[in-house]
């Protein structure tokens, strides 16, 4: 059992909106996490996994909802998307706080019919695979960190290699916590990923060509943290631009795969717009691209790639429960002189850029990235930090190198 940082924010969701929906890919802890809501604050709790319980649902939308005890959870509900307006007509008659925990492996903002009818009831949460806080039983406030006034110092050991690979090829996903051995981590990803392909999809679309999308995540692993070129993607895979789009936001809907947006200003029109693409799970990607541990080490091309791949997602699993509200950005000249791999941006536009880097030791023009931001950005620029498996070094004005462990250390 892991203690989850979302959940307190679960917790205090339920006494301010009528709906709370917990999103997230499957096997990352919903339902864990619901069954200890249901124990501790006296929840009912259904799941549309069960197949006479989808049946009833399916049978009689508003008979089902009206005979339910409240409150209540309803697991993967987007299997059952009648039920939503139901959901609707009940909180609007009772307008009680708390009143519905939905969850569901889809995520409602890439389907219209299913957030629609709650629009304004319904408070959605990410739960996304275990962040390396969790793991070790802390509630990271790095990003909190990151936009204080003053940046304190805190100590960490920087990680070895050998450490650092092992973290990165393990991935997130909790069930991979405790499997030993490669033939078992293979196994549990590939029966991970025929079930989301084959099951969910057919749930969610009507798609022509399902055995393309196998084929798809991998094309997709092997161009992780590069810029998404539709065009040259689509040529590689044989898939027509207009079905990839498709495809594409079946991936994010099914937390598969994570595009991240470009930063830029209204003063400066040149700048890539392309989105970065990632996979929502490290674990998953050295799985598909059949990279082990110790090749990930020794192979210059791919831990790179990796690491970045990584530390972006822990970025966006500590934005889910920082008190700071963050938005997830690359940036990146038209040219391609200038980049930064993360742009972390505040309600208030203020920013943050993050670069990552593999070496163990670095210099002055790996933070050329940085200051370029630094200059375009100006005073809504905070500072910059580069990640590395290294010890804390200050690198000009509001430039820091920190260790990667650094993201996870106690306060």
């Amino acid at each position: 059992m892991f203690q989850r940082n979302l959940f307190s924010h679960i917790l205090d969701a339920i006494t301010t909106s009528f709906v709370v929906l917990l999103t997230g890919a499957r096997q990352t802890g919903k339902t864990t996490l619901m069954e200890i809501l249901a124990q501790e604050h006296g929840y009912n709790y259904s799941t549309f996994d069960d197949i006479r319980t989808l049946a009833a649902a399916k049978e009689d939308p508003i008979g089902f909802i009206a005979d339910l005890k409240k409150p209540t959870i309803i697991d993967e509900v987007q299997r059952v998307p009648e039920i939503f307006l139901p959901i609707k007509q009940d909180v609007d008659k009772h307008k009680k706080a708390g009143r519905y925990v939905l969850t569901g492996s889809a995520n409602p903002l890439l389907i219209p019919h299913l957030s629609d009818s709650l629009a304004g009831r319904m408070e959605i949460l990410n739960l996304w695979p275990l962040s390396q806080g969790e793991l070790h039983g802390i509630r990271e406030i790095f990003i909190d960190r990151l936009f204080s006034d003053s940046f304190e110092h805190f100590d960490c050991d920087p990680l070895s290699k050998n450490s650092l690979a092992e973290i990165v090829v393990r991935g997130g996903y909790p069930a991979m916590q405790q499997v030993k051995s490669e033939t078992q981590v293979n196994s549990w990803c590939n029966s991970y990923l025929t079930t989301i392909l084959q099951k969910d999809v057919q749930e969610l679309a009507k798609i022509e060509g399902l055995s393309q999308l196998p084929n798809l995540m991998s094309l997709l692993a092997c161009r992780s943290s590069g810029l998404l070129n539709v065009a040259e993607l689509s040529r590689t895979s044989g898939i027509s631009t207009t079905t990839l789009h498709r495809y594409l936001q079946l991936l994010q809907t099914l937390f598969l795969v994570v595009l991240t947006p470009a930063w830029s200003t209204n003063l400066n029109k040149r700048l890539v717009r392309s989105p970065k693409t990632y996979l929502a799970d490290t674990g998953l990607l050295a799985y598909l691209i059949g990279a082990s541990q110790k090749r990930l080490i020794t192979d210059t091309r791919l831990n790179g790639g990796f690491l970045e791949n990584f530390i972006t997602g822990e970025f966006y699993k500590q934005a889910t429960w920082s008190n700071t509200r963050v938005r997830v950005f690359h940036y990146r000249t038209s040219q391609g002189n200038f980049e930064v791999d993360i742009v972390l941006e505040d309600a208030e536009g203020r920013i943050v850029g993050i670069e990552v880097k593999s070496s163990e030791t670095i210099q002055a023009s790996d933070f050329k990235g940085l200051k370029n931001l630094q200059e375009t950005a100006g005073k809504k620029f905070i500072r910059g930090i580069l990640l590395y498996p290294g010890p804390r070094l200050p690198f000009g004005k509001n430039l820091y190198a920190m260790p990667i462990s650094s993201l996870w250390a106690r306060s």
